[in-house]
């Protein structure tokens, strides 16, 4: 009588050799080129930062991604982050300005920052 693995293995054998098939088809698809003239997504786009924000990221267009990661540095530099609760930003002088309030979560930021970036 044939134990548990035995009868296991071929089953395992059979559903490698799909795989095996199905991989050069995978390879072949990241290698296509872009077309030239598309246009980057939402958050590739550059937007021009209030002056506001632009005290804390720059003046320069930036896409919104950046303008994200450019605050969270700032936050974590100057230390704004509750430390009882880390989703919690606490603003400094310039970030009032952006927040409009003294406290804000990390879920709220986005929104308030979106208020500050104009195409």
């Amino acid at each position: 009588m044939a134990t548990k693995t035995e009868k296991a293995a071929p089953k395992a054998a059979k559903t490698t050799k799909p795989e095996a098939k199905a991989a050069p088809a995978k390879a072949a698809k990241p290698a296509a080129p872009k077309a030239a003239g598309t246009k980057p997504n939402a958050l590739q786009q550059p937007l021009k930062p209030s002056a506001d924000l632009g005290a804390i990221v720059g003046t320069s267009p930036l896409p919104r991604g950046e303008v994200v990661s450019k605050v969270w540095d700032y936050i974590k530099k100057h230390n704004l982050q509750n430390p009882e609760n880390k989703r919690e930003i606490m603003a400094d002088d310039k970030l009032k300005k952006v927040f409009g309030k003294d406290k804000c979560s990390m879920f709220e930021m986005n929104k308030h920052l979106a208020a500050h970036l104009k195409a």
